[in-house]
């Protein structure tokens, strides 16, 4: 509720004003003796004062101790201008919107009921005056209108911490969007790049390797040999920068060995870093196309990321299986699982299945609240 104050605190300090000078007013002209108007209007200037120099602090700032205290002081500051001057009952009108801004519905509302049934009870005592049944209706009158006020300002302040956290997950979905569709965009060139590279310039020295080493043979001349040694040199030289090209464009996870071993460390990280029970299998080791490795690996880091953040699981399992049909990927967790019909703030699942849509490949969500998820990433090929 902090952000809404900070925005309409000057409203507040405005209307306290108001009431303030109002309540004056009708100490003033009322028919209480001047020394008892003289002492309420003392103590309704000390509540004042106790406001502006601490309670505007604490207000809103779901801070109870402090919280108390400030409503403390406005409750001996008030009483004691109502055992003065029954006037000074005016002032609940400036007290009770306090109170229901410092504490929440359900010990506010009794706080106000006393502040509205009192001051009939202090007037009679303090200041000799008789009270009747009227007194006290005007009194469940103003207990009732407050707790309308006080049910209305709880309302809109929930209203508009609702539409904060909304506003937050949208710029941060905003934002997971940007960077998803920046990597998508980044690994799709990175992948075209290398796809490229492998296809002509590889390919291509392979090509003039082999040419050069089928006409060694033919070749007598001494000179020639050595010519056709220095191009078959020199193709091999290029052919490994190439290839060195395509291994620099795949993600930094795979430049230090296999698939396999890339989805070995991340499974051992998340194990390190949180100490659940993680394991990793493997089975088939045939190589896979650099895009596929890409995939199956980001699908692999999102999944596991997943956990971190979401599942509170206490087993994860990390399964990669190659077969003559294709590689799956299957990561499985013990954790509090979710619905995965329903409407989500994260983009991580769809920013796996939009790089999956693009390798031509499957991505399946089994999950139940309580009952724990698996993802399931399928490239058949």
């Amino acid at each position: 509720m902090t952000q809404v104050w900070d925005r309409s605190r000057w409203i507040w300090d405005v209307y306290f004003a108001i009431g303030y000078a109002a309540v004056v007013v009708i100490v003033v002209t009322g028919t209480q003796p001047a020394d008892r108007q003289a002492g309420g209007l003392i103590a309704l200037t000390a509540l004042v004062a106790w406001y502006a120099l601490y309670g505007r602090r604490v207000i809103l700032t779901d801070d109870n101790p402090r919280g108390t205290v400030f409503v403390a002081g406005l409750a001996a500051l008030f009483f004691t201008a109502v055992a003065f001057t029954p006037a000074s009952t005016y002032a609940l009108f400036m007290i009770c919107p306090m109170v229901f801004m410092t504490f929440r519905l359900r010990i506010s509302a009794p706080l106000v009921a006393l502040f509205n049934v009192l001051p009939p009870i202090f007037s009679a005592v303090f200041a000799g005056i008789s009270f009747d049944a009227h007194d006290f209706g005007l009194a469940f009158f103003g207990l009732a209108f407050s707790l309308l006020i006080g049910t209305y300002i709880h309302r809109i302040v929930g209203q508009s911490e609702e539409r904060a956290v909304l506003i937050t997950k949208l710029e941060s979905s905003r934002a997971e969007v940007s960077r998803l569709s920046h990597e998508a965009g980044v690994n799709a060139e990175r992948a075209r790049l290398a796809g490229e590279i492998h296809d002509t310039l590889a390919q291509g020295f392979t090509s003039i390797i082999t040419l050069v080493q089928a006409a060694e043979s033919e070749v007598e001349s001494e000179k020639a040999r050595r010519l056709l040694d220095l191009a078959a040199r020199t193709a091999r030289e290029n052919l490994a920068e190439a290839r060195a090209l395509v291994a620099a464009l795949a993600p930094s996870a795979l430049s230090g060995g296999s698939l396999a071993d890339a989805l070995g460390r991340q499974v051992e990280r998340l194990r390190a870093e949180t100490g659940v029970d993680a394991r990793f299998h493997a089975e088939g080791a045939a190589p896979l196309p650099t895009g596929v490795e890409v995939l199956l690996l980001r699908a692999a880091q999102e999944a596991l990321a997943n956990v971190r953040k979401h599942a509170a699981a206490s087993t994860v399992d990390v399964s990669l299986t190659q077969t003559d049909q294709g590689v799956t990927l299957r990561v499985t967790d013990d954790g509090v699982g979710f619905d995965p019909g329903a409407q989500t703030g994260g983009f991580g699942l769809r920013g796996m299945r939009a790089r999956a849509e693009q390798a031509a490949a499957t991505v399946t969500v089994r999950s139940a609240p309580g009952a724990g998820t698996t993802v399931t990433v399928e490239v058949l090929g």
